[in-house]
């Protein structure tokens, strides 16, 4: 394949590079000012959401918000109820898992959820005061929806600003799996 190939798979890869800048300096600008000192989870959040595809990024906006809520409900719900135990942790991780596989089953980004519930619930137990992991956790959860939502919508602006059309087979493809 010749590297100046401007295949459909290229152009996205350029649009994505672009919406990764764009995103990025929105969220690590937007909350530095804020005084959030390492906006590391709203970079990650946004890079998982800025799909070059909107369709794709609006999926995995769904599936990680979801999984975010998932963890979050937990860690807290353990953070409050529990008895500061390290033992909190892998029970919660575990709980976690089987809420978000068998209650929830957005199996995409599934994996955020016990992620989630991990700040929540290490925070608190690290720092001996439930009210540090509540806090802590409401902050990296702020940070996962606004990297989210910069990143779905820097996707969206950019396919409307930047049209990159599918070859045919791909949008007989992209139909049939979203039929299924």
């Amino acid at each position: 394949m010749d590297r100046f190939d401007l295949s459909y798979e290229h152009l996205l890869g350029i649009r994505f590079a672009i919406n990764a800048f764009i995103a990025t300096t929105i969220v690590w600008f937007t909350l530095r000012w804020l005084g959030v000192g390492n906006p590391i989870w709203a970079i990650a959040s946004m890079v998982a959401a800025a799909d070059p595809e909107p369709i794709e990024a609006r999926r995995m906006f769904r599936c990680r918000l979801a999984n975010v809520v998932v963890g979050c409900v937990v860690g807290f719900g353990m953070l409050l109820i529990g008895d500061g135990s390290d033992w909190l942790i892998p029970f919660a991780l575990a709980l976690t898992v089987l809420i978000s596989s068998y209650l929830i089953r957005i199996k995409t980004m599934w994996r955020q959820a016990p992620i989630t519930a991990a700040i929540v619930l290490a925070t608190g137990i690290t720092q001996g005061a439930k009210a540090a992991g509540v806090e802590s956790g409401l902050r990296k959860v702020g940070q996962v929806i606004f990297g989210c939502v910069v990143g779905i919508v820097v996707s969206w602006l950019m396919s409307k600003v930047w049209l990159v059309k599918p070859p045919p087979e791909r949008v007989e493809e992209d139909e049939l799996q979203a039929t299924a």
